[in-house]
C-alpha cells in the first residue's frame, strides 16, 4: 500500500462516480465509484499515520580543538516505535 494505490483508488473512484454515464444491470457504478473514493482516502490516511509514526531523532555535536577550530556533526535516526506489550 503506499500513496500511489490511494490516489488510484479515488480517482477511479471519482471517475466512476462523476463521468460515467452507462449502466450495467445490478450495479449502481456511481455507488461503486463513491466506495472506491472512500477506500482510497482511507488508504492515503493510513499510509500518511504508519509514516509519521516513526521516531526520529537528530543530535547535533560541536567540538573545538585547540587550535580553536569548531566542527559540528548532525547525526539523525529514525526508529520505529515499540511493540505493544503482549497481553
Amino acid at each position: 500500500m503506499g500513496y500511489g494505490l490511494g490516489v488510484f483508488l479515488l480517482a477511479l473512484g471519482l471517475i466512476l462516480a462523476f463521468a460515467v454515464q452507462d449502466m450495467i444491470s445490478a450495479v449502481d457504478l456511481t455507488m461503486v465509484g463513491y466506495i472506491l473514493c472512500l477506500a482510497g482516502v482511507l488508504v492515503i490516511a493510513i499510509t500518511a499515520i504508519q509514516t509519521n509514526t516513526r521516531r526520529r531523532h537528530t543530535t547535533v555535536a560541536t567540538t573545538t580543538d585547540h587550535e580553536g577550530r569548531s566542527a559540528t556533526t548532525e547525526r539523525r535516526t529514525e526508529t520505529d516505535p515499540p511493540a505493544p506489550p503482549a497481553v
